[in-house]
């Protein structure tokens, strides 16, 4: 373990990494989503999306393979989460002249994400309270239990190819092969940023004895969401709204149903603090019905509700912080 002026540092250089990754990324995202003629909403929600949540999938991976820190992956995603529906957003509110959204964006990506978190907490539920030796403080995550969340993730495939079946429109100037391969060297190139974020959190944790699952929902997540703010911000300073809002809620649905069941399938089974992990996702409940209203209001999101969102991701990061280094007992369980 590295001390606290390293732990820093790697976090600066991990930070840029997965930055430099990202660009290379939705560059040879966008190629092939032209290339296929995909529709503007099908190629933020699927393809930017399942693509720029590649760091939080591996942020389950390695935290769970490498090092066997399950929770600190959860928290990375649950963070990750709360992290993209209020400040990235906020971020494309301030970058776009007008931050439009759709009835189309609110009835079925926005709806389905509120199902995705529901989802998910009903598998921790049962994973507390059905599985044998789950208890209040302790869910247990069974790969069976993960038919759920991915199933539902293909629900929501099912809903966009129907969408994209009737669409036309390819582009095949583009050489198809040329942009999987910036891709993929693009994603290798984000998960060794984000195994520099995994052992910087983990130092952090140690030298200040504080829980992984905190470095996870603040940290790694802030970090690891920088694809998702790139994409979205850039979609907006290209008057793209559609693009930008989807992306955020199609990465969030695919990180909720696709990464954590990744991670347990990988670990056989995995334990989570059910204490910890019912505020945290409360809250996440919280910032996606704001969202939601937010979104539907004049389906505009304004500077002043993008301020509304930053003052509501800082009031969360205080107040995990503040329960992790014992300062306030509202949760039982950090």
């Amino acid at each position: 373990m590295v001390g606290l002026v390293g732990s820093l540092l790697l976090i600066v250089v991990a930070t840029a990494v997965i930055w430099i990754g990202s660009q290379h990324f939705e560059r040879a995202a966008g190629r092939l989503s032209k290339h296929y003629g995909l529709p503007v909403a099908v190629h933020g929600a699927v393809v930017v999306a399942v693509g720029s949540s590649f760091p939080e999938i591996s942020s389950v991976v390695i935290s769970t393979v490498v090092h066997g820190e399950f929770a600190l992956g959860v928290g990375a995603i649950v963070g990750s989460a709360i992290f993209n529906i209020l400040v990235i957003p906020a971020l494309s509110a301030f970058a776009s002249e007008r931050l439009g959204s759709t009835r189309n964006l609110v009835h079925r990506d926005t709806q389905f994400y509120v199902i995705s978190v529901l989802m998910i907490f009903v598998v921790f539920a049962l994973g507390a309270t059905y599985i044998p030796g789950g208890t209040n403080t302790a869910a247990i995550l069974t790969p069976s239990l993960m038919v759920l969340p991915l199933a539902t993730y293909l629900t929501y495939l099912f809903l966009h190819q129907q969408d994209a079946s009737d669409h036309v429109g390819e582009d095949f100037s583009i050489d198809p092969r040329k942009a999987v391969l910036r891709l993929t060297v693009a994603l290798l190139v984000i998960a060794v940023g984000v195994e520099g974020l995994v052992r910087a959190a983990l130092s952090l944790g140690d030298l200040f004895g504080t829980p992984s699952f905190l470095w996870g929902l603040t940290v790694i997540a802030a970090a690891t969401s920088l694809p998702d703010a790139f994409v979205s911000v850039t979609a907006a300073q290209d008057d793209d709204s559609i693009t930008s809002l989807t992306n955020v809620l199609g990465s969030n649905i695919f990180n909720l149903l696709v990464a954590i069941p990744v991670g347990v399938l990988l670990a056989g089974s995995a334990t989570i603090n059910f204490l910890a992990a019912v505020p945290t996702m409360g809250f996440l409940g919280l910032a996606t019905l704001i969202f939601l209203v937010f979104a539907r209001t004049d389906l505009e999101l304004t500077d002043l509700e993008a301020y509304g969102f930053l003052a509501l991701y800082l009031l969360f990061v205080v107040w995990i912080t503040l329960e992790s280094i014992g300062l306030i007992e509202t949760v039982r369980g950090i």
